[in-house]
């Protein structure tokens, strides 16, 4: 209200002033002409903390444990070892077979020579491939973070046998072996 004590009265719109901007310029004949864009960043999203990755991490494998690779490497190393000097052993087996008969009590020396360095040759042969074999399951499993401690020993065990069973065959041939048997099953 006003002093005078007249009452004001809403006051009518202008022609237009409700209107949206679509009403507007359809009424005016113009096209409509879209507001200024304005550029609002996008939000960063929140920061990730980098943590940098190992090259065996980025292709999807874990890193092995460190002992676990020290004593891995360890005893792939000692098979290595032990699979060089019992091949020299094995190239000429016939001192080692007298040696297996005399701890049995066997009279006599082995005389199979034949027969004994050719399986000799396939024991140590036997023990190459079972050591390259082993180690390669090794370093396979070293690379996907698994355990691998028990595998060289596992493959020592597993060849070392049959490296054995493959002297024995010889052995077992010798003629006095035959002949201590064949009194030993007579008694």
């Amino acid at each position: 209200m006003t002093d005078s004590g007249s009452v004001e009265q809403p006051r009518r719109p202008a022609f237009g002033e409700y209107a949206t901007p679509e009403e507007q310029s359809s009424r005016a004949g113009r096209p409509l002409v879209p507001p200024p864009a304005v550029h609002i960043p996008p939000t960063a999203p929140a920061a990730q903390p980098v943590t940098p990755t190992a090259p065996a991490e980025a292709a999807g494998e874990r890193p092995a444990h460190p002992v676990d690779r020290m004593a891995s490497i360890a005893l792939l190393a000692y098979g290595l070892w032990n699979v060089i000097t019992t091949v020299i052993t094995y190239l000429n087996p016939s001192s080692l077979l007298t040696t297996l008969m005399q701890a049995m009590g066997i009279s006599g020396t082995f005389t199979n020579y034949g027969q004994a360095r050719t399986w000799g040759i396939v024991a140590g042969v036997v023990l190459i491939v079972g050591w390259v074999a082993t180690a390669a399951w090794s370093v396979a499993r070293l690379r996907r973070g698994k355990l691998t401690w028990w595998l060289p020993v596992a493959g020592g065990i597993v060849f070392g046998m049959l490296a054995a069973v493959c002297l024995m065959v010889p052995f077992f041939a010798d003629p006095a072996v035959i002949s201590y048997l064949n009194g030993q099953l007579q008694k």
